[in-house]
């Protein structure tokens, strides 16, 4: 229960450190033209939703298997997930608000909701889409950097900003610019890994 609770303290915190500059962005540059939630991308997903789903199970499953990858690569190093390592069925709670809300909501946020909008303006999506994939891959690998060495790290930034770039391409190209694709795959991946360090299966 004390996990559970921390970490919904913790996403609460989350949650308004990573939307606290997309909304005052909004408020000074964009209030009067759209809602919030739609400027952005907490909305329906529309457009091919077929091809959406299809892509967002088929990249959930390939960051699943970046996430089996990164926790074995680095199974020896502190992480996000490893307070929850031998809880078993016990942290399954905590480890879905985890998931949900202390990362895959406020990173789809900031990552695919602010600055690749916000850039696809400016730049263009292809610009856009490749900035903020190497910028989540390089916050990615610069956490585990001192713990995990270069090699790791640059594994783990390739293989997150690789992730980051697709979540964009679905969120912008089959969801009509929703980021409930993004957050769904990196809630899902998150979700597996953090059972498979309370059930110790890596």
């Amino acid at each position: 229960m004390v996990l559970f609770l921390s970490k919904i303290l913790s996403s609460v915190i989350q949650i308004f450190l990573f939307s606290i500059i997309p909304f005052l962005w909004w408020f000074f540059t964009a209030k009067k033209k759209e809602k919030f939630t739609k400027w952005i991308g907490l909305k329906a997903i529309s457009g091919n939703k077929n091809k959406c789903a299809v892509a967002t199970v088929m990249l959930a499953l390939v960051f699943i298997f970046s996430g089996i990858l990164t926790l074995y690569l680095i199974k020896d190093v502190e992480t996000a997930v490893s307070e929850f390592s031998g809880l078993g069925a016990n942290a399954i709670p905590a480890i879905i608000i985890y998931a949900a809300f202390n990362t895959a909501l406020p990173e789809e946020l900031l990552f695919r909701g602010f600055l690749l909008k916000r850039l696809c303006k400016r730049f263009g999506f292809i610009f856009a889409n490749c900035f903020q994939s190497i910028l989540f891959g390089l916050l990615h690998g610069a956490l585990l950097f001192a713990a995990a060495g270069l090699d790791k790290a640059v594994i783990i930034v390739l293989l997150t900003g690789f992730i980051a770039w697709f979540m964009g391409c679905i969120n912008e190209k089959y969801a009509d610019g929703s980021i409930l694709p993004g957050i769904i795959i990196h809630a899902v991946s998150n979700v597996f890994s953090g059972i498979c360090t309370a059930f110790s299966l890596i």
